[in-house]
C-alpha cells in the first residue's frame, strides 16, 4: 500500500505552537511521525532546547512610545518581512503530498527565505518553481562522491539558489530509537538522489532507514569543503550546526560567509548542550564579521526575541513548519509564521523594542 499523506490545503487556527504536535500525531502514520518528532537516545538535549530559554529573562522597558513593532530585516542583501526563516528539513512528502513545493510556497507568502534539502521528496527545481522569485537556500550533505556534490549543487545554482548550507553535524545518523522501533524506512524517493542515480545506480532513498542514507555521506569533513562550494557554486556558504565558539572560528577563518548555530533540533549527539545555551559564547566569537542563524527548540515568539537578544540575526524553524504543511498545507505553514510573527510583536512591544536591530542591543537577565 502506498504512503497516504495529507491533502489538506486551508490556513490553521494556532493557540500555541507546541499544540501542533498532538493533532499531526493524531493523523499521521506512525513512523513517518515518530522520523518527525523524534529526537536522539533519551532526548534529553531536545527537550532542553526548549527549556533553555526559560534561562533568561526579558527586563521590559516602557516609556518609549512604541506603538507598534517592525520585524523586518535582511541577510546577503535579500530583504525578509520576519527575523524568522525555515529550517531545512528533509523528507517532507510524509507529512504533505506536495511536500517540499507547498512549504516553498507557505514560506514564501511569509515573506521569508525558504530551504531545501539535498534528501526532499521534491526536486531542487520544483520547489524553485512553486515559488518564483522567492529566495531559497540548499542545504547540502556533502557526500563521499565529489561527483554527486558537483551534480547537486550545479542543479541548486541552476535553481537560483541565494546561498549554500552545509550540514557539518551529520556525517552519519544520530541513535533515534524511534525509528528503531517503528522500523522506519523512507516510503517516499528522494528525486535529487534519483536524478543523479540514473548515472551512478547510487539509488533513490526509498526503503531505505536514516542510517542506510547517512552511509553515504562524506565521514571527515574538513575546513577545505568551504572552499571547494564556495569554487563550485561562487555562492555564500552558511556552516551549520556549529555548537562551539572554536567551530565558529574555524569555519569564519576557512571562508565561511555564515554561521548557524544548532544541534539539528536534538537528532543527533544526546547529552550535548541546548542550542540557545551556546548561542552567546558563539555570536560573542562571530562578533558580527558574518551573519548568525539560529535554530533549534524555537516554539514561542519570545524565544525569537531571546535567541536575537542573544547574538542572532535570523531564528530559523523546523518541525513547526512541517506540522503546518500537515495540517494545511502551503497555507498551514504561512500560519506557522503568522502565529510567531503575532507573538513576537507582541513581545517586542511590551519589551519596549520597535525593530529587530532594537531586539539584538537588548540585555537579557540571568
Amino acid at each position: 500500500m502506498a504512503y497516504q499523506a495529507s491533502t489538506e490545503e486551508h490556513s490553521i487556527d494556532i493557540v500555541n505552537i507546541a499544540s501542533l504536535e498532538g493533532k499531526v500525531k493524531e493523523r499521521m502514520e506512525a513512523g513517518a511521525f515518530g522520523y518527525i518528532r523524534g529526537g536522539s537516545e533519551d532526548e534529553w538535549t531536545m527537550k532542553e532546547n526548549t527549556t533553555s530559554f526559560n534561562t533568561k529573562k526579558i527586563m521590559p522597558r516602557v516609556l518609549r512610545g512604541i506603538d507598534s513593532a517592525d520585524l523586518s530585516t535582511s541577510i546577503f542583501g535579500i530583504d525578509l518581512k520576519t527575523p524568522i526563516i525555515q529550517a531545512p528539513s528533509a523528507a517532507q512528502g510524509l507529512a504533505h503530498e506536495k511536500g517540499e513545493a507547498n512549504t516553498a510556497k507557505g514560506v514564501a507568502a511569509a515573506g521569508s527565505i525558504f530551504s531545501i534539502s539535498t534528501y526532499a521528496n521534491t526536486t531542487i527545481q520544483d520547489a524553485a518553481a512553486a515559488a518564483p522569485g522567492a529566495p531559497q537556500f540548499f542545504q547540502l550533505y556533502m557526500s563521499k562522491d565529489d561527483g554527486f556534490n558537483e551534480f547537486i549543487l550545479d542543479k541548486a545554482v541552476e535553481a537560483g539558489a541565494k546561498a549554500i548550507i552545509l550540514t557539518a553535524d551529520s556525517t552519519l545518523g544520530g541513535y533515534r530509537e524511534e525509528d528503531i522501533i517503528n522500523h522506519f524506512q523512507f516510503p517516499l524517493p528522494m528525486p535529487n538522489l534519483a536524478a543523479y542515480s540514473e548515472q551512478s545506480a547510487s539509488g533513490n532513498g526509498e526503503g531505505k532507514g536514516i542510517s542506510e542514507i547517512y552511509a553515504a555521506a562524506k565521514q571527515g569533513l574538513t575546513p577545505e569543503d568551504i572552499k571547494k562550494i564556495k569554487d563550485l557554486t561562487n555562492l555564500p556558504v552558511i556552516v551549520k550546526d556549529i555548537q562551539s565558539p572554536e567551530d565558529a572560528e574555524v569555519a569564519i577563518s576557512a571562508g565561511a560567509d555564515g554561521i548557524w548555530v544548532s544541534n539539528h533540533g536534538g537528532r543527533q549527539l544526546d547529552g550535548g548542550p541546548a542550542s540557545f545555551e551556546v548561542l552567546p559564547k558563539v555570536a560573542e566569537v562571530v562578533n558580527k564579521r558574518v551573519p548568525v542563524i539560529f535554530d533549534s527548540g524555537v516554539r514561542r515568539g519570545e524565544h525569537v526575541f531571546k535567541a536575537l537578544a542573544s547574538g542572532a540575526d535570523l531564528v530559523a524553524i523546523g518541525r513547526p513548519v512541517i506540522y503546518g504543511l500537515n495540517l494545511g498545507g502551503a497555507q498551514g505553514v504561512t500560519s506557522v509564521f503568522d502565529h510567531l510573527n503575532k507573538e513576537l510583536s507582541i513581545t517586542m512591544q511590551l519589551a519596549g523594542t520597535r525593530t529587530v536591530n532594537e531586539i539584538k542591543n537588548t540585555k537579557l537577565l540571568d
